[in-house]
C-alpha cells in the first residue's frame, strides 16, 4: 500500500532533502509539493493524499493554522510535522498531528513516522471492513443469488429443492429450473437451514421437505426422488443414510 504524500515547506532545499529520503522509502508516493499553506490546501481540496509533511513556520497561513483547517475536513491527511522549532510540539498534537520531527531529519526517525501512518491507516480499514461485516450480518433474508439467461435472481429457499455440484459448479434446482451459483456446496450449506436441508452425498444437499420417495439402491445406500417436474433422482450415501433414517425414523 502506497502513502499519497504533499511535502509543504516554504524552503525549496528543505523540501528536496525531504522528497530524497522519502524517495528511499517504497510505501510512500510523493504527488505534490507545495511552498505555502495556502497552496498546500488548495492541493489537498483537489487531490485526495494520504499524508501531509508539515512544516510550521511559513509566511501567511503557518503548519499550525493549515493544520486546524484541514481537520474540518470529511477525510482529513494524517499530518507528520517536519520543522525546526521543538516549541510547538504540543500544539502540534491539538491539530490531530501523528508525529513531530525536528529538523535536520533522520531516516530512521522518519520512517518511525511514515510507521504509525501506515498502522494507524491499516486499523482503520480493519475497522471499516469489521463494521461492514456486522452490518451484513444483521441482515438475514430467504433468499439466495443465482444466475440465469445471463441474470442474477433470487431464489426462495423454500422453492430450492436440491443443490449439487458439477465440474466444480454448483447448481440449484427449484421445481422447474436449474440455476448456477457462486457458491462453494459447503458455503450454500452454511446459509441454508440445517432442520429442512440435508447433506446427503458430498456433491449433493437436499430439501427434506421436497422428498417424494426414498429407494434402496445398493449396499445401504438409497436413491432419492425429488419432488420437481423431472422427479430428480439424488444419491444417498451409506454414512448419510444411517442419520437420515433416525432423523425420519425409517
Amino acid at each position: 500500500m502506497k502513502l499519497r504524500a504533499l511535502i509543504v515547506d516554504d524552503e525549496y532545499p528543505a523540501r528536496q532533502e525531504l522528497r530524497y529520503i522519502l524517495g528511499k522509502f517504497e510505501d510512500i508516493e510523493i504527488v505534490g509539493e507545495a511552498a505555502n499553506a495556502s497552496e498546500a490546501l488548495a492541493l489537498i481540496k483537489a487531490l485526495g493524499y494520504s499524508i501531509l509533511f508539515l512544516d510550521i513556520s511559513m509566511p501567511g497561513m503557518n503548519g499550525l493554522e493549515l493544520g486546524a483547517a484541514i481537520q474540518e475536513m470529511e477525510k482529513p491527511p494524517y499530518v507528520i510535522f517536519v520543522t525546526a522549532y521543538d516549541e510547538y510540539a504540543l500544539r502540534a498534537f491539538d491539530v490531530n498531528a501523528i508525529d513531530y520531527i525536528l529538523k535536520p531529519i533522520e531516516e530512521n526517525r522518519l520512517r518511525m513516522a511514515v510507521n504509525k501512518v501506515l498502522k494507524a491507516t491499516q486499523d482503520t480499514g480493519t475497522r471499516n471492513q469489521g463494521k461492514l461485516d456486522e452490518e451484513v450480518a444483521r441482515i438475514k433474508i430467504d433468499r439466495i443469488p443465482a444466475d440465469m439467461n445471463g441474470k442474477t435472481v433470487l431464489v426462495s429457499l423454500a422453492e430450492i429443492v436440491y443443490a449439487y455440484t458439477e465440474q466444480d459448479a454448483v447448481f440449484v434446482k427449484t421445481f422447474s429450473d436449474v440455476l448456477s451459483t457462486h457458491f462453494t456446496l459447503k458455503e450454500l450449506e452454511a446459509r441454508l437451514d440445517p432442520g429442512v436441508f440435508y447433506r446427503t452425498h458430498r456433491c449433493c444437499l437436499v430439501n427434506l421437505r421436497k422428498v417424494k420417495e426414498i429407494i434402496p439402491f445398493f449396499n445401504g445406500t438409497y436413491t432419492l426422488v425429488m419432488d420437481d417436474t423431472d422427479r430428480s433422482e439424488v444419491p444417498l450415501s451409506r454414512a448419510q443414510a444411517k442419520k437420515l433414517r433416525r432423523i425420519l425414523g425409517f
